[in-house]
């Protein structure tokens, strides 16, 4: 039988349910999850179908094989041409689009309210019943091959690649989600379809919804198209155990370059862990925005780059925090040490009430800033139940937030920027420079 669990009820998803969201999650005999979220004041409805891998999910040889898939569906169904599903796309005034993550597949659209119906057809059509013919096939490879030559041509794009791939070296996540082009030339269609047919399965399946919806209608429609969906004969699908970072210093010289291009990481927790939002935090201040510690001291102050921040890469079992700058060859010696400078006042002179909280009020605006729209409820839908396996309110995440203290931020700064744990790349025309773990110590 069908199983809908309203999320406010069900202590196993949240401890308390925010007024202003209305989720509710149903379970389909066939075991495909299903997550909606009514928002009556809207006029869109945004739907999306997540597939729970990735490309660190993938065999060295499939690398890249995710995101050729995810090109591959838009190609034609056993019903509809490429050409048809674009026009009766634009004949609803709907947005289709789709992308692939190292964890995730996500195919989703977005439509008026009043054309949910032929949307979630066009949309079960593309996920559900793809031809993958061989001519297809063999021009998607061009287009994927010159999009890898494109991203190879891009230093910032670039530079991450490199470090990647040493960082978690011998890890799937050290792949390109692009794959290479080796690995794209290989690619046939019992390899196209052998791959879709394992990973598209109700258990590895969500499908989210947001908007002015009413749930049991949405259930309807999501049963109508994907309740045949078999589970029979589905293999647990394999998943690599979580890597271990490589601390490296990578110099990859590139002539034709006219910056230096710089990025420093240190592993970092799984994007469940406690301290998410003392991390979410951290990153804010070090790197974050306009304000932070690196575009302040070296923008504004040393006047070495014009672009510079952190970010953080969550996954479900680890993580990374790496910093990105470019500048001259002259001044890259001063850009690390800048860097590594920062990295150790985090760690040794606690941060100011007024830093902090600032730094709160950031992350709280760009949480309650990035829900405001359909298809924002529905990717945040997915993610919370992929990797939470509950519904964090936003009362929840704010009070979590709040709840971090100068001396949570030095305490993860303490254990996360470490010297020996520290990896750079930099990639340029670097002459004979030369940068070594002592250049590092923090």
């Amino acid at each position: 039988m069908v199983e809908t669990v309203p999320v406010a009820e069900n202590a196993t998803l949240a401890t308390a349910a925010s007024p202003a969201r209305n989720i509710r999650k149903t379970t389909l005999p066939n075991g495909l999850l299903v997550l909606t979220e009514s928002m009556p004041h809207m006029r869109s409805v945004s739907v999306g179908v997540w597939i729970g891998t990735g490309s660190r999910d993938e065999q060295p040889a499939e690398n890249g094989l995710s995101h050729f898939v995810e090109h591959m569906v838009f190609k034609g169904t056993t019903s509809r041409t490429a050409k048809q599903i674009a026009r009766e796309t634009d004949a609803i005034g709907g947005n289709l689009d789709a992308f692939t993550g190292k964890e995730t597949i996500c195919f989703n659209i977005k439509v008026l309210d009043t054309n949910v119906e032929p949307a979630m057809e066009i949309l079960a059509d593309l996920v559900l019943n793809p031809t993958f013919a061989p001519d297809d096939i063999a021009r998607e490879q061009s287009v994927v091959l010159e999009e890898i030559k494109m991203d190879e041509d891009n230093p910032d794009y670039l530079v991450h690649e490199i470090h990647t791939a040493n960082f978690w070296k011998n890890d799937p996540l050290a792949r390109s989600i692009l794959g290479t082009a080796e690995t794209v030339s290989s690619f046939d269609e019992t390899a196209v379809r052998a791959f879709h047919t394992s990973r598209f399965v109700p258990s590895n399946v969500i499908v989210s919804a947001a908007g002015h919806l009413k749930h049991d209608e949405m259930i309807a429609l999501v049963e109508k198209h994907f309740g045949a969906l078999a589970p029979a004969g589905e293999d647990k699908l394999v998943r690599f155990p979580a890597p271990k970072a490589t601390p490296h210093i990578t110099l990859k010289k590139k002539k034709s370059l006219e910056q230096v291009q710089i990025c420093l990481g240190v592993p970092a927790p799984a994007v469940d862990s406690p301290d998410r939002y003392v991390l979410y935090l951290l990153n804010s201040i070090l790197g974050g925005g306009m304000s932070s510690r690196l575009f302040q001291s070296v923008r504004e102050d040393a006047g070495l780059a014009y672009s510079i921040y952190s970010e953080l890469s969550p996954y479900r079992d680890t993580g990374a925090l790496s910093v990105y700058a470019g500048t001259s060859i002259e001044k890259t010696p001063e850009m690390v040490r800048l860097i590594i400078e920062e990295f150790r006042k985090l760690k040794t002179e606690p941060i100011g009430e007024d830093e902090l909280e600032r730094a709160k009020n950031q992350s709280k605006g760009n949480i309650v800033l990035g829900l405001e729209s359909s298809s924002a409820r529905m990717g945040n839908l997915a993610r919370q139940q992929m990797y939470y396996g509950r519904f964090n309110t936003v009362d929840e995440i704010i009070a979590d937030v709040d709840r971090v203290t100068p001396a949570d931020v030095q305490r993860v700064a303490n254990q996360l920027l470490v010297g020996d744990s520290i990896s750079l790349t930099l990639l340029g025309n670097l002459g004979d420079l030369k940068i070594t773990r002592a250049d590092l110590a923090c």
